[in-house]
């Protein structure tokens, strides 16, 4: 059975593109086999690794609007253990285009149901919000990972985004829990970064990850570079952490 896990958070810019991208390339690296969807219709997940959000014409948006599209026939491979199901800017009209459906919270987890692709991971970048594209993802994952970046102000999304999270447990997907809260973008000589991670901890206690992801220019060079940190700056210690992430994740 695939481990299937949601990264969202409704504030933009707190590290979800880049959690997905690198913890798949880490997950890979452990000998996993991944695959990444990205959800958000600004396609930076797809950007990252060098496809066109503007060109591709087998994406999300077909898997989420046309019934029984083959999930096989929309991946791209990115290395021999990792796979894409890329954005299109078609995304941004889904809500609209599946509004009809009663199943439209659900096109996602049915498109995976009829998926028989043996893989050990499945990541679901979401964009900044809990709308349908958020929801979908929500219904088909068993797990949540939300990254925290380490400000008071992102710590205040949390508690909205927890309430939607029980609300589509409790109607939609009682399967789905919370993974875990990953510290992003820590600053290790700011005081305000290191008080916002003792925070986290002393709310959600064991559900924050132990690796903390750091403010690292490494990390946003490497999508320029269409490249996960691994591939980017494999010795860097973005990359070591990512590693550790995947360790944690996958209990190796």
């Amino acid at each position: 059975m695939s481990r299937v896990i949601a990264i969202a958070n409704q504030k933009g810019g707190v590290g979800k593109t880049t959690t997905v991208m690198n913890l798949g390339a880490a997950l890979a690296e452990l000998g996993k086999t991944v695959i990444l969807i990205d959800l958000d219709p600004q396609g930076a997940l797809t950007a990252g690794l060098g496809l066109d959000p503007y060109t591709l014409t087998r994406t999300a948006y077909t898997v989420l609007v046309r019934d029984n599209t083959s999930l096989a026939s929309t991946l791209r491979q990115v290395s021999p253990r990792l796979l894409l199901l890329p954005a299109s800017v078609d995304l941004a009209a889904v809500e609209y285009q599946v509004a009809e459906h009663a199943n439209r919270a659900r096109r996602l987890q049915q498109a995976l149901e009829r998926s028989r692709i043996p893989v050990d991971f499945i990541l679901i970048d979401t964009p900044p919000n809990i709308g349908l594209l958020t929801v979908n993802a929500m219904v088909a994952a068993t797990e949540l990972l939300i990254p925290v970046q380490c400000q008071y102000l992102s710590m205040r999304g949390v508690r909205s985004l927890l309430e939607s999270v029980w609300l589509v447990h409790e109607r939609l997907n009682p399967k789905l829990n919370l993974l875990g809260v990953l510290a992003t973008m820590y600053k290790k000589d700011s005081e305000h970064a290191r008080e916002v991670v003792a925070e986290l901890r002393a709310v959600f206690e064991s559900k924050v990850f132990t690796t903390v992801i750091e403010d690292d220019d490494i990390v946003a060079k490497a999508p320029v570079a269409r490249k996960s940190v691994l591939a980017y700056q494999p010795q860097s210690a973005a990359a070591t952490a990512f590693l550790q992430l995947a360790r944690e994740i996958a209990h190796v």
